[in-house]
């Protein structure tokens, strides 16, 4: 008997006791994090229920006590960026966490398909750019791919300094974009990467009616954790999927469910229209349908597109390996749109309205200063059609920061189209070379981000 209870109380002695579970944060927070600036933060995390937690932050201290689900957060006041300056974090349970090295500053998503996924080893100037990818102020986070029928608490992810060895398996279009953020504002940057290879729009959404699953277990664990915005790489599979049009609606969606997840209305979302190629698994139409619904897009508050139809190096190839121009170009929204930097040119042309003059077309563009054709030949890619709908190759020719389009063939011209295909390589630019987005005139209802 006496060895029994002996034998019991090894054992009891060796499980641990419910009153002891360790006090823990999801992984979001961790060393070398960057918190955003200028908005109200939130630290949450697990311990006993009834267990109080004390958080120190600077010289500013914080408590809690866990709900009766073992649940607590804190608020943190809003903070402003110091220059770089690093800090430290302390939690306090029945056990310490300690973080550090943490910078206040500016985090960014980047989400979408394997165009934003594609890494810096995979893309141009690879060498150069990952031996020159040290940057202390730059801190980055890479989400594993997840899929879950219900909104998840967590990611098995850390933060990590960018530097050479830890940036070329990184989103190239996310680290180009945010290295110009960090270097034009002088302020951190965190970089969150959350994409998929592959993926359609739907597995991101949320909606009142419900979440995808790679929402829910590469975005739904963060929401509480503020970000400035997202940029977005996503649209070959739905196009692929002969979408279209319809993608405008997908993309407010998206657009409109993470705003309110992330309770920011006006949160920057700044996308790109997806690449001319020549596969054959896009239908006929189906390119240009989907880059009109990207145009539309536009006319959601705090958007803005980059276009990418002059960057293609190999027209069989849907990764285009030219990332440091569109993370730069999306960098030109954010700059110009969230940062108010006056000087940016942010887009190149994009299509307003047309009038019919006689046998000739006048086309107005926004973002039009400088119009001229980047290889200094005529103006290409313009067609031209008459009452019956039939399009010819036209003649373009800019007048001041408009184009009048005319055909030999077409007397009483009716409406235009410009790189209206799937292989699109037009040579109309701005005065700062940014490209003219393809368009119809034909009941167009595209946007312009002014």
């Amino acid at each position: 008997m006496k060895h029994t209870l002996s034998l019991l109380a090894c054992l009891l002695g060796a499980l641990p006791l419910s009153g002891l579970a360790d006090v823990s944060l999801p992984r979001i927070f961790g060393s070398h994090m960057v918190l955003q600036r200028g908005t109200p933060l939130k630290v949450w995390g697990t311990a006993d229920s009834g267990e109080k937690v004390a958080l120190k932050f600077g010289s500013r201290n914080f408590s809690a006590t866990a709900d009766e689900n073992g649940k607590w957060h804190i608020d943190l006041p809003t903070l402003k960026a110091d220059g770089g300056k690093s800090h430290k974090m302390t939690i306090k349970g029945k056990n310490t966490i300690i973080l550090e090295d943490i910078l206040i500053g500016d985090v960014w998503i980047g989400s979408g398909q394997s165009n934003m996924e594609w890494n810096l080893n995979q893309s141009e100037g690879r060498d150069e750019f990952v031996k020159a990818a040290n940057h202390p102020g730059i801190r980055l986070f890479h989400i594993p791919k997840k899929q879950f029928d219900t909104p998840q608490a967590d990611v098995n992810a850390v933060w990590k300094p960018c530097t050479s060895s830890n940036i070329p398996g990184f989103s190239a279009v996310l680290y180009h974009f945010g290295k110009a953020i960090h270097a034009d504002q002088s302020v951190p940057v965190g970089l969150i990467n959350s994409s998929w290879g592959g993926s359609p729009i739907e597995p991101w959404t949320v909606t009142d009616a419900g979440s995808g699953k790679m929402y829910n277990g590469m975005i739904a664990p963060i929401v509480d954790f503020p970000v400035t915005g997202t940029i977005w790489y996503q649209g070959e599979t739905n196009c692929i999927q002969k979408n279209g049009l319809a993608y405008t609606g997908k993309m407010r969606d998206l657009i409109e469910g993470w705003r309110r997840v992330f309770n920011n209305e006006s949160m920057p979302f700044y996308f790109v229209q997806i690449a001319p190629w020549s596969g054959g698994s896009y239908a006929s139409g189906q390119l240009p349908a989907l880059w009109e619904a990207q145009c539309a897009t536009l006319k959601i508050p705090h958007t803005g597109m980059a276009v990418t139809t002059d960057i293609v190096h190999n027209i069989g190839d849907i990764h285009p390996r030219n990332k440091h121009e569109v993370g730069g170009r999306l960098a030109r929204w954010a700059l110009a749109k969230h940062y108010k930097s006056q000087e940016v040119i942010y887009s190149g042309p994009l299509y307003k309205a047309m009038k019919i003059e006689k046998s000739s077309i006048r086309l107005t563009f926004a973002h039009a200063n400088g119009l001229k054709a980047r290889d200094g030949k005529s103006l290409s890619e313009f067609q031209i059609a008459g009452a019956d709908g039939q399009f010819v190759d036209a003649d373009a020719k800019i007048v001041g920061d408009q184009v009048l389009v005319t055909a030999e063939k077409i007397k009483q011209p009716t409406q235009v189209r410009f790189g209206w295909h799937k292989v699109a390589n037009p040579n109309l630019v701005n005065g700062e070379g940014l490209p003219a987005s393809p368009f119809q005139t034909e009941n167009w209802t595209g946007g312009t981000g002014e």
